[in-house]
């Protein structure tokens, strides 16, 4: 994992879904003796693969490709400087770059969901998450020292997030994109999300049956800030409804309802399956980070969003990227102003208890329930699906041994083209 969640994993497995479908082999490597990261085995829907400890020699394909969770966080080299500390996956990667060669090895690096941000801002952000006023961080931003940390982050990022290797692929999956960024960054390539590529065994629920549960992925550690109002707007019909809480802490105020049958907490991960069907069919999902929030679109219905709260006495939000990308494509769709507002303020954590009786009980904007469509809009032909994009690109490289270098800046250039589809991400 490179953030908090069980996110980073299930991407990665996501996208092996997607390239499964299109008929590539996959495979996990790790070296014998070195045991996986804390949890990868967890009850995930993996797609088919094989699990080996060596690469095999005879019979291995002309290029190999790698997916992984930021790569220069979670797969670079080592380097003998300060932070220069290599990735988990650092051993296999080389090992992979010494069978393959380089210039055919293609390391395919799905960066943080909607983090499409300049070097400007990400030093404003960091300012307002730890507390400083906003005047302040105004005064701050017109400084020469500020000037300076600007470019800090910037070198920083290039470094660390490994833009300089010219074999890897790094996709910055979001709703929009942003030329601000792209124009800062170039080596890096701006797509729509990322879907689960989950063959669903039943059909879609809109999440509005009477019957269903809520159900809330409480991963941030500060999600006990929201029970008492979110349990209080549950009481507020009779009989109340339930909510099936999944949480890798134990949640205070949850024992004498849980005995009474209103709340269902699952401490740590339950069996894939279980989890799955209760999300599928809940009657309002309370999601976090992306992967959570990106299924939530899938399967559609009635969802809200809270990934952390930082600060006492003014909470501040915590990583607010993704919900703001959200709203933002919401506004643009001239959807509901005030089931946006319910949604924005409930990440904030106010009027919480007020925001799940009109969910809860279908009160307004949360009657019908619209449909966002992410990633429709503002991409060239060919980027607005980070699946599609990722199997075009694997696919070309069967014609093309030898070649990913050439192939990875056409990506990002945007002369990349397969059949029937020319792109510009200019």
């Amino acid at each position: 994992m490179v953030g908090g969640g069980l996110g980073d994993i299930e991407e990665v497995l996501a996208c092996g879904r997607h390239l499964e479908a299109a008929g590539f082999p996959l495979t996990l490597y790790r070296r014998r003796g070195r045991a996986l990261p804390r949890s990868v085995e967890g009850p995930f829907d993996w797609p088919a693969h094989a699990r080996r400890s060596k690469i095999l020699e005879r019979g291995r394909a002309s290029t190999a490709v790698t997916v992984s969770p930021c790569w220069g966080v979670s797969a670079a080299p080592s380097r003998p400087e300060p932070f220069g500390r290599g990735g988990v996956w650092e051993e296999e990667c080389s090992d992979i770059e010494r069978a393959y060669g380089p210039e055919q090895t293609l390391h395919i690096s799905f960066e943080e969901f909607a983090r499409t941000w300049t070097s400007r801002e990400e030093t404003i952000e960091r300012y307002r998450e730890g507390g400083v006023p906003s005047r302040k961080i105004r005064a701050r931003s017109r400084t020469a020292e500020f000037a300076r940390e600007v470019e800090q982050f910037h070198d920083a990022l290039v470094r660390y997030r490994a833009f300089d290797r010219p074999n890897v692929l790094h996709l910055y999956s979001t709703f929009h994109p942003r030329r601000s960024f792209v124009r800062e960054f170039p080596e890096a390539v701006q797509c729509g999300p990322l879907p689960s590529g989950r063959r669903r065994s039943r059909p879609r629920t809109s999440g509005g049956a009477r019957r269903g549960a809520w159900v809330w992925y409480a991963s941030p550690a500060s999600s006990h800030r929201l029970i008492e109002p979110i349990l209080s707007g549950l009481a507020s019909r009779t009989p109340a409804s339930a909510i099936s809480i999944h949480t890798p802490r134990p949640m205070p105020g949850t024992v004498d309802r849980s005995a009474r049958g209103v709340v269902r907490t699952v401490l740590g991960l339950e069996a894939r399956g279980n989890w799955q069907d209760e999300f599928d069919q809940a009657r309002v999902r309370v999601v976090t980070g992306s992967r959570t929030l990106l299924e939530a679109l899938e399967l559609g219905g009635p969802f809200l969003y809270f990934n952390g709260l930082m600060g006492d006495r003014s909470p501040r939000r915590h990583r607010p990227e993704k919900i703001t990308a959200l709203l933002d494509l919401g506004r643009r769709a001239r959807l509901d102003p005030g089931l946006l507002r319910d949604l924005d303020d409930f990440s904030r954590g106010r009027r919480v208890g007020e925001i799940v009786i009109r969910a809860d009980q279908r009160l307004g904007g949360w009657r019908r329930f619209p449909v966002f469509r992410p990633g429709i809009s503002g991409f060239p032909p060919g980027y607005e699906n980070a699946g599609t994009l990722v199997t075009s690109v694997v696919r070309s490289l069967t014609g093309r041994p030898g070649e990913v270098v050439a192939l990875v800046r056409e990506v990002r250039s945007g002369v990349f083209r397969w059949p029937g589809v020319r792109t510009s991400v200019g």
